[in-house]
């Protein structure tokens, strides 16, 4: 892997690494390999680059380490009773059997969307794409999804994976189908119009429960946080001129932005949420 694999991003205008960094012990480490990339974005994130074996002396709070591998970019919770790493796993088994599997445009995500007969392909922006499973199902099912991500790590997973999923299938046009940019839609939604499905997801504070949040979840709470602004991204997508808003919502969530939706569709834990504008059937 060369060192322009994974470049830093530039900040976009009016944004600051800064008020992102986590309230937690925060590392990098890497295989002598990738050492030059590392070491780029240490200086980015303004967090330490330790050696490949450091492990933290002992003490209370959470730690992960951000560590730059021959099998891709992951986050390691290294604090006790810690759930397993984190990766953007586009590439893998289980994303293979999902895209073979899944249902394709059945899946609840493909229908929000408003793949159907008629329909067979979709500009989609996600504008919170996180480690982009929901992207990468559109995309596989036939859209063309553009994902937006703000949050500096969750981008550099992502980009990770999706170089990975690029290798893997190299003649699965994944190109032009799935493409990455680095920002919010708060500060770069000037620049998205032309979509015909804004798709959002915003972060929602978990609730306590027996049984563990899932691992991706609360390794994002710790290191991204809450959404404190998810509540501005409904508005400015109904004003973006897309045919169609999409907003996945914990099932029992209160609606974003208190705007109720002219229909949803409900799954066991997570709903969508649909904001029709327009026909979608191109005349």
């Amino acid at each position: 892997m060369s060192e322009t694999h994974l470049p830093v991003p530039l900040l976009p205008a009016g944004t600051s690494w800064r008020k992102h960094q986590p309230d937690c012990d925060f590392w990098i480490t890497s295989v002598q390999e990738l050492s030059a990339e590392a070491a780029a974005w240490a200086r980015y994130l303004d967090i330490p680059l330790k050696a490949s074996d450091y492990r933290r002396p002992c003490s209370e709070g959470r730690a992960y380490e951000l560590n730059f591998s021959g099998d891709g970019v992951s986050i390691i919770p290294r604090h006790d009773k810690a759930p397993g790493p984190v990766l953007a796993d586009l590439a893998g088994p289980a994303a293979r059997y999902r895209r073979a599997h899944g249902g394709g445009r059945g899946e609840m995500v493909c229908r929000a969307v408003g793949l159907r007969r008629g329909v067979d392909t979709l500009r989609v922006l996600d504008a919170t794409a996180g480690l982009g499973g929901d992207a990468m199902v559109l995309a596989s099912a036939g859209c063309r999804v553009q994902m937006l991500e703000r949050h500096p790590v969750v981008y550099l997973l992502l980009m990770d994976g999706l170089r990975r999923l690029r290798d893997s299938e190299p003649e699965a046009g994944w190109e032009e189908r799935l493409t990455l940019d680095y920002g919010g839609f708060n500060q770069s939604r000037t620049e998205y119009g032309g979509f015909d499905v804004i798709y959002l997801d915003p972060m929602f504070p978990g609730r306590k429960k027996k049984s563990q949040v899932k691992k991706a979840m609360q390794v994002f709470q710790d290191l991204v946080g809450k959404d404190p602004d998810a509540d501005l991204l409904l508005q400015p997508a109904l004003d973006s001129g897309a045919r169609r808003v999409v907003v996945k919502r914990p099932r029992l969530a209160p609606y974003l932005s208190g705007i109720r939706p002219s229909t949803s569709l409900q799954g066991k834990s997570c709903r969508y949420d649909i904001y029709p504008l327009a026909s979608l059937v191109q005349v």
